[in-house]
């Protein structure tokens, strides 16, 4: 028989953004701590101390995961039973990857929210010393929550700083004087889909590649150029080359190669490491390349090109 499912709302961000303080009013609150079985999991110990005499009600139960050798599904799991959790509220340390704790939840764990939570006043430190934490926790979070801000922060560069990692995420600001703002800038792409050849230029083509990821059938049917580097191996599909950029998200070692399947009768003549520019229409559809559906470029032209000035894509 499979085991019942239990929900998991996961708060992420680095020592004192503010997720004790939310958890803290979230389970005081009568209209969320209705006596549901709570197993709260606290990965790292604050300033502020979460205060269960305060709960609306008696069941909920706190435990804590100092070491990283902790992090295994037979001990979560075994935190469970021990408790008869109904849910599970996580209150993860920002140090460490999220990776490992995803790869250690126990399959009848679902996280149903992952909240982030950022310093305003420290927010840019942060980014500019832990980018790859940073990154780490913006990659998977919606929304983030960016706490004691002022009035005259530079709201453009925080959610520049949000949308190089994700296009998707909420954004929320909550000021010193505790109002509350919700981000409402428009997010306009450096390219105009709507012209018969979508040019994109060496500058774009992480936000290019991100954009046409997330949501592919935006470009179906639609023709566009582009300068990427090519890589052929034996392995692929004959006419089938693929077409790409080193990509750099956050730092120099998560520097990796983020292509296209391209499809041109001339594949022999482009052996990897050529940078080619190219015009094709955009055919969402299964593909060997992707061990699935994706963007696959039906090459219209292409010919050999200049290695770019700044050959690394970054946002």
């Amino acid at each position: 028989m499979a085991k019942k499912e239990i929900p998991v709302y996961l708060f992420t961000g680095f020592l004192e953004a503010g997720k004790t303080t939310f958890i803290q009013e979230t389970l005081t609150d009568p209209g969320f701590n209705t006596g549901e079985r709570t197993l709260v999991l606290l990965f790292e110990e604050g300033v502020e101390e979460l205060d269960p005499t305060a709960y609306p009600s008696p069941n909920v139960f706190l435990e804590t995961i100092e070491r990283e050798e902790e992090l295994n599904a037979v001990n979560l799991s075994s935190l469970a039973v021990k408790h008869s959790a109904e849910r599970v509220i996580i209150e993860y340390n920002g140090m460490w990857l999220l990776d490992r704790l995803y790869a250690a939840l126990p399959e009848n764990w679902t996280v149903y929210q992952e909240v982030m939570f950022a310093d305003g006043s420290t927010f840019l430190d942060y980014n500019n010393n832990m980018r790859q934490l940073m990154v780490d926790k913006l990659t998977s979070a919606d929304p983030v929550i960016f706490n004691r801000v002022k009035p005259d922060f530079d709201k453009m560069l925080f959610h520049k700083t949000v949308r190089a990692v994700s296009r998707s995420c909420g954004i929320l600001y909550e000021y010193t004087d505790k109002h509350i703002e919700q981000d409402e800038i428009e997010d306009v792409l450096a390219f105009d889909l709507d012209r018969p050849v979508v040019a994109i230029g060496d500058d774009d083509f992480a936000y290019f590649y991100r954009d046409i990821s997330e949501d592919p059938m935006k470009y179906d049917g639609k023709t566009v150029r582009l300068c990427g580097l090519v890589l052929r191996e034996d392995g692929f599909p004959r006419g089938t080359i693929a077409v790409g950029r080193q990509l750099m998200v956050c730092c120099q070692e998560d520097i990796t190669y983020r292509a296209f399947a391209a499809e041109t009768p001339s594949a022999k003549e482009y052996a990897t490491g050529l940078w080619v520019r190219l015009t094709a229409r955009v055919s969402v559809e299964n593909h060997k390349l992707y061990q699935g559906k994706g963007p696959v470029l039906k090459t219209l032209k292409i010919e050999r090109a200049s290695r770019p000035e700044r050959p690394v894509a970054t946002f």
